[in-house]
């Protein structure tokens, strides 16, 4: 199986990406979790980026707020899949900062960017991505997906009673 590394700029981003690592530990997915800030650690950052796809890595998970450099920085650096997740900071223009600042990437430096404080979608995509190569983890993205729709039946069952 893949591993997922979900990295974030500080501790503050750490309650919107544990969706990302929820739903990861509930596809069986190994997660490795470190804090990597952009602009206050830029030499663990250059070492990660660079490093991550010999340790097992499939797939990166970026979390960040305000400036929100982290997902592109990395993508930069790195042959691996990076998935940025915009967090709406404390010091955040109401998060469009983040946001604009992961999805609007040059040419050549993909970023796929999921919603404001979307790091559950972050870890499905990733979960998705690590699927399209091994079995097991597309069983249980089948099993999840079908889940939802239940759901969904379910619910609208519970109107018309």
């Amino acid at each position: 199986m893949g591993k997922v590394a979900i990295i974030m700029g500080s501790t503050s981003d750490m309650p919107v990406m544990q969706e990302a690592i929820d739903i990861l530990e509930g596809f069986d997915l190994e997660v490795e979790v470190d804090i990597v800030s952009a602009h206050r650690t830029p030499e663990k950052l250059f070492e990660f980026s660079k490093t991550a796809h010999e340790k097992g890595i499939k797939v990166i998970i970026a979390g960040a707020g305000g400036a929100a450099h982290l997902p592109g920085m990395v993508a930069s650096m790195s042959p691996l899949p990076v998935i940025g997740v915009p967090v709406k900071s404390r010091n955040s223009i109401d998060g469009w900062d983040s946001v604009l600042s992961i999805l609007q990437m040059p040419g050549g430096v993909p970023v796929a960017t999921v919603a404001l404080d979307g790091a559950k979608n972050a870890g499905i995509l990733a979960a998705q991505i690590i699927g399209t190569s091994d079995k097991c983890v597309l069983d249980k993205i089948l099993v999840y997906k079908e889940g939802l729709k239940q759901k969904v039946i379910e619910g609208a069952k519970s109107l018309k009673k």
